[in-house]
This record gives structure tokens, C-alpha cells and sequence, in this order.
């Protein structure tokens, strides 16, 4: 058995250039073996686990939807807003909650403390994500490419 204690683990910090997202966690599943990037379903791993920290006034990452991945979301602690196709819903500490793929989504933490968040994606291989705001795609096959019609940055479009 391999096993992690996730208190011990580091947070992975990330933001756009300008800052509009922000956010850190703790990836348990690649702490645990999990090969982001193999298609060998036995170093890849059937589902991705991670602890999210998304910062007061900030979200984590642009609005998108996934092709495939079906995403389950548990807020450990903090309030905030998650946008959602039929607009927006507040979130709080307990609440528990699933966009399947095609449901475009965002969380937002509109407080002054941190928003923290327990989540488990299904790992599909060759999932893409559609940007409704920036109106481009993130393609994977296996490689990561952003694009409209021709090759974009990640934040284009969103700051």
C-alpha cells in the first residue's frame, strides 16, 4: 500500500499573468504514483484527487467545460460562487456538487478567507475543454494545445 499523508504535502502555486486567477493545491493523486500523462490506465490512474485553495476575491481557473471528465467538487471550508450554465449558486463549507461533462463551470471565492475545496475528476483520456468567454478550445491528443485557428496562451482571452 502506498500511502500520503496530505498534511505533509506542499501546495503547487499557479496565476495568470495578471493575476486574475489564482490558486494552489495539493495533488494527491500524483503524489500517490498517478502519471498526469500516460495512457497506461495503470500509471494513469482511474481518477484524479486534489485539495484546492482558490485566495479571497480571486478564481482558480476561466470558465470551461469539459468533453468527457466529470468533475465532483466537496468545499472543505470558505464560501464562494460557483458559475454554471444556468448562472450562479453560493457555495459553502459541506456542499457538495458535480458538473458532468458539457456543464461549463467556474468557482469563485467572493470572501475574504480562502475557499477550500476537496476535488475528484474521473481522468478520461483525450478529454478537451471548450472556453465559452474566450470562445477557444484546449485539445489533447496526448499533448495540451489551446486554439482557435492557430495556437493560443492559455489566459488569451480571459484577462
Amino acid at each position: 500500500m502506498h500511502k500520503v499523508n496530505t498534511n505533509d504535502m506542499a501546495e503547487e502555486k499557479w496565476s495568470s499573468p495578471k493575476e486574475n486567477f489564482v490558486g494552489s493545491s495539493k495533488s494527491i493523486s500524483e503524489a500517490l504514483g498517478r502519471q498526469p500523462l500516460s495512457t497506461d490506465l495503470m500509471q494513469r490512474h482511474p481518477f484524479d484527487v486534489e485539495i484546492l485553495r482558490i485566495p479571497p476575491s480571486k478564481s482558480a481557473y476561466p470558465y470551461h467545460s469539459h468533453s468527457a471528465q466529470w468533475e465532483f467538487y466537496h468545499v472543505i471550508s470558505g464560501t464562494g460562487i460557483a458559475r454554471h450554465q444556468d448562472g450562479t449558486t453560493p457555495i459553502v463549507a459541506g456542499d457538495a456538487f458535480v458538473f458532468k461533462p458539457g456543464e461549463p463551470h467556474q468557482l469563485i471565492n467572493d470572501s475574504t478567507t480562502d475557499l477550500i475545496i476537496y476535488v475528484v475528476a474521473d481522468n478520461p483520456i483525450g478529454d478537451s475543454c471548450h472556453y465559452p468567454d474566450s470562445k477557444k478550445w484546449l485539445v489533447r491528443s496526448p499533448e495540451r494545445h489551446l486554439l482557435r485557428s492557430e495556437p493560443l496562451d492559455y489566459y488569451d482571452g480571459e484577462e
